[in-house]
């Protein structure tokens, strides 16, 4: 894995389970891994190995999900001799998750997304 995160960024994540009476739309996300045009984003974190957030795999947004992910696994990720990379705490943005463009794109988050484009920021790193 390139750029695994820390223990103190890890430790920043709220755990499993407490932002459950947050919207979707309003969880934050703390983290982005990504390989090829998959992407995993981070919203909690049980303070071991399971993260729960939201997936595109192969940039299929109509089968994206809300859902759970192990760290461990992520770790054994490789396409074409390239290892997942976790985006550096530097440039990745904690916001709620109506402000990253590919999760509003596969919830079918109009008004979010409109919202975004007239911005005209790029958030997805």
């Amino acid at each position: 894995m390139w750029n695994e995160p820390s223990k103190e960024r890890l430790d920043k994540i709220p755990r499993l389970y407490e932002t459950e009476k947050i919207s979707l739309k309003e969880k934050q996300i703390y983290m982005k891994f990504f390989l090829d045009a998959s992407d995993w984003f981070v919203a909690e974190f049980d303070g071991q190995d399971m993260f729960f957030g939201f997936v595109c795999l192969n940039g299929d947004l109509e089968i994206a999900e809300w859902g759970y992910f192990s760290l461990t696994k992520l770790k054994t990720l490789n396409s074409s001799g390239w290892d997942i990379y976790c985006v550096p705490e530097q440039f990745w943005i904690v916001r709620p998750a109506k402000e990253v463009e590919l999760i509003c794109q596969a919830q079918n988050w109009h008004q979010e997304l409109y919202e975004i484009k007239k911005k005209g920021v790029d958030l997805d790193w």
